[in-house]
């Protein structure tokens, strides 16, 4: 049986190979597990997730190669009117919600691509081809499915948790929205005033998937109001709830607030590299409240949405839609 979560960092740690591989009782634990740690911290610490060590290793150097270029090369990727979905988006541009000043990173996304045969075929824009380094193409997808993988393994685990059936997500998230998003965070080189490195906020998606980063700085918001680094092992992954996720259970499952501050100024020349997948379902999936999270006689906290209004809502209020 799998031992109770450990405290790491923070949050609490938990293997997926016993939800995957485990006799029905590990596989029971780990479900038990996970929604209880979605309920009480709103992260988790998960192993075995699938990402290989050379993958990572390759992942990140790609990355670190491509924001390397000079800005000119780097703004070649921007794709004016895709809101920062696909491309490159330069340093300050995107923002807390609630904040006018800019976060103090760049980053380039990579989204969903399906076969012409699926029902989303035509409904999403292109992925923009990077041409140096010449594998960074090949070696982003390769993460992206690998985390899509996994997430959607975790929503199974989420489903069973809810008393839904086990494969309640599958359609919704087959196709769905997702994202990678390789994110730098730039050397500070003056004095930053009340820009950060990423604003305290909460994620837009069902769940996020984080490989660990190349430095520290990610702090969670607990319970008690205090702010707690989190700092994931090299053969973790951070997995944490989402706002649809947390509309969906009705604020069951939560999403937690979440930043990245800046180092001490003695160390404001090193840079910092990370790696989120955002776990997005088709746009049609409706985000009501299901009604096993709503407590008899009660309303549900938020109003019915669908995730695609929501993503353009919040996309408007990051600054990266008009």
């Amino acid at each position: 049986m799998s031992q109770s979560p450990s405290l790491n960092a923070g949050i609490p740690s938990i293997d997926l190979s016993d939800f995957l591989y485990g006799d029905p009782e590990r596989q029971a634990a780990f479900v038990q597990e996970l929604g209880r740690a979605y309920e009480d911290v709103g992260f988790v610490a998960v192993r075995n997730h699938g990402l290989s060590a050379a993958q990572c290793d390759r992942l990140y150097q790609v990355i670190e190669d491509f924001f390397g270029q000079d800005s000119e090369a780097k703004a070649t990727y921007e794709v004016p009117g895709a809101a920062g979905q696909r491309g490159y988006t330069r340093f300050g541009r995107e923002h807390a919600k609630g904040r006018r000043e800019g976060d103090l990173k760049e980053f380039f996304q990579i989204g969903q691509e399906v076969s012409p045969e699926h029902t989303m075929h035509g409904t999403y824009d292109a992925n923009v081809k990077v041409y140096e380094p010449s594998d960074f193409n090949e070696v982003t997808m390769q993460a992206y499915r690998t985390l899509e993988g996994c997430g959607q393994h975790m929503l199974r685990a989420i489903a069973l948790y809810l008393q839904l059936p086990e494969h309640y997500f599958r359609d919704w998230v087959d196709g769905g929205t997702s994202i990678l998003r390789a994110i730098h965070y730039g050397p500070i080189l003056q004095d930053p005033g009340d820009a950060v490195r990423a604003a305290e906020h909460e994620d837009i998606n069902l769940i996020t998937l984080l490989m660990g980063a190349s430095a520290e700085g990610l702090e969670i918001l607990s319970k008690t109001g205090a702010w707690v680094p989190v700092t994931a092992l090299p053969d973790q992954i951070v997995v944490n709830v989402g706002d649809m996720l947390q509309r969906l259970t009705n604020h069951r499952l939560k999403s937690t607030t979440h930043r990245v501050v800046n180092p001490p100024r003695e160390r404001w020349s090193e840079p910092r590299f990370s790696i989120p997948f955002f776990l997005h379902p088709q746009p049609g999936m409706p985000l009501d409240a299901l009604p096993t999270c709503v407590p008899n006689g009660s309303e549900p906290i938020d109003p019915p949405i669908t995730a695609g209004e929501y993503l353009d809502e919040r996309l408007r209020e990051i600054g990266l839609k008009k």
